[in-house]
């Protein structure tokens, strides 16, 4: 072989094995990677991965859900080198929207987890997966009718007024309460997600109302402020209480009976369905534009299942 001849075949090589290296590689970027919610995205989407030998996967993501730019920055650098496809949970709706609008002209499919982005990248992505939370709402409060009868007061400690979540989560659970039980409403309360709010909030619904036969925390620091509210007033065990998400000092209330049951979104999910749109769309299938990752309701007799395990953090 001539000298030219390598430089040439050399060249060809080079040319060819950037794009051959990378061509199976989904990469998932979060909106940060310091937070065990985040981390079992990632385990949803490394098993998503495994068992076929196509695509590979990256995990990445900014040191904080506020470094906006950070994680521009990680897109951007998954669309320069070529990636298959990109499961991405945006930090921001509109500060994503170009890049994944770039992403499409660039013939990258996107899934969206987790949190929408706005108008403006309309028609740039192929799936949105979340949760439900109206169906998430509607799934608790099935749970406490199951736990109360339909009679008596149930009062709702929510988070803040008018946010999307909120809208579905709270609404659709006092609307379920309402058209299937004779169930009194007390609330809703807003804590405006501070947990020493809620905690004030519960103390004073637990004292004006004394026959309270079931109460629900719409959020993390809600329902933790609200459990600690129920142990301080010595009413643990003695009324139905739920929660929503599974951190920590929730699922010890669980264990020890101050909840019920806590409803935790699927980040598990998240990863692992992500990943799969993206590959179905990939391979020329369709998908469905939204897709609910679900939630799992958390008691103490299945906490220790692989199923719950998956979604708490």
């Amino acid at each position: 072989m001539s000298n030219k001849t390598r430089l040439m075949a050399a060249a060809a090589l080079t040319a060819i094995l950037p794009v051959t290296a990378l061509a199976g590689e989904i990469a998932v970027i979060v909106k940060t990677t310091n937070s065990n919610f985040w981390q079992n995205v990632n385990k949803g989407a490394s098993a998503a991965i495994e068992g076929q030998s196509e695509h590979t996967m990256t995990f990445n993501g900014p040191a904080s859900e506020s470094a906006v730019a950070d994680q521009v920055n990680l897109v951007e650098n998954a669309i320069n080198r070529g990636v298959s496809g990109i499961v991405l949970a945006p930090s921001d709706p509109e500060a994503l929207a170009p890049v994944v609008k770039r992403a499409y002209e660039s013939g990258i499919p996107v899934a969206i987890i987790d949190s929408g982005l706005g108008e403006a990248a309309k028609g740039t992505y192929q799936a949105f997966l979340s949760t439900d939370n109206c169906a998430a709402g509607e799934t608790v409060a099935k749970a406490m009718v199951d736990a109360v009868g339909t009679e008596g007061k149930v009062a709702v400690m929510s988070y803040v007024a008018g946010v999307g979540s909120e809208i579905g989560r709270v609404g659709c659970f006092m609307d379920y309460l309402k058209g299937n039980s004779q169930i009194e409403i007390v609330g809703p309360l807003y804590s405006q997600s501070q947990m020493a709010t809620a905690l004030n909030q519960t103390t004073d619904i637990l004292a004006a109302n004394p026959d309270l036969v079931g109460i629900f925390g719409a959020n993390e620091p809600t329902a933790v402020g609200m459990g600690r509210a129920i142990v301080q007033a010595g009413k643990a065990g003695k009324l139905a209480a739920f929660g929503f998400d599974g951190n920590g000092d929730l699922q010890d209330f669980v264990k020890d009976g101050t909840l019920n049951a806590i409803a935790v979104q699927g980040s598990f999910q998240m990863g692992e369905l992500g990943v799969k749109a993206v590959m179905d769309v990939i391979a020329g299938e369709s998908v469905d534009e939204f897709i609910d990752t679900g939630v799992v309701l958390v008691t103490r007799d299945n906490i220790d299942s692989p199923e719950a395990q998956h979604v708490l953090y």
